[in-house]
């Protein structure tokens, strides 16, 4: 299992916060430090719209121009603007092999997701 998100992200502190009171092993992936490959969005794409994995309603996208934000449009240009800074990736994403298994952190979801 892995977490990909950012150290200092609140919600990621509180989903690795509670996978470890709850003995969930897990692989952290920090954006800032790694990056993300275009292969590992594209997969996620697979999976979900680009809207719900673009963070629209944090700091970073709200930082955007107006021409940069409308420049967003399709998945090609999520994962352009995903690379380029990657703080604006709704976080934490919980991966199990290939599947995306949660996006964003509540309490509620991990302890159904977990059955714990």
């Amino acid at each position: 299992m892995k977490l990909y998100g950012i150290p200092n992200c609140n919600t990621v502190k509180k989903a690795r916060t509670w996978l470890d009171e709850h003995g969930v092993a897990y692989e952290f992936h920090d954006f800032k430090k790694s990056g993300i490959s275009e292969e590992t969005l594209k997969h996620w794409l697979s999976q979900m719209e680009w809207e719900k994995l673009v963070n629209r309603a944090g700091m970073t996208w709200r930082g955007l121009s107006e021409a940069e934000k409308a420049a967003v449009t399709d998945d090609a240009s999520a994962i352009r603007l995903m690379q380029e800074k990657t703080s604006v990736i709704k976080r934490p994403v919980l991966v199990k092999g290939e599947q995306v298994l949660s996006l964003g952190f509540t309490e509620a979801a991990y302890a159904k997701l977990f059955n714990a």
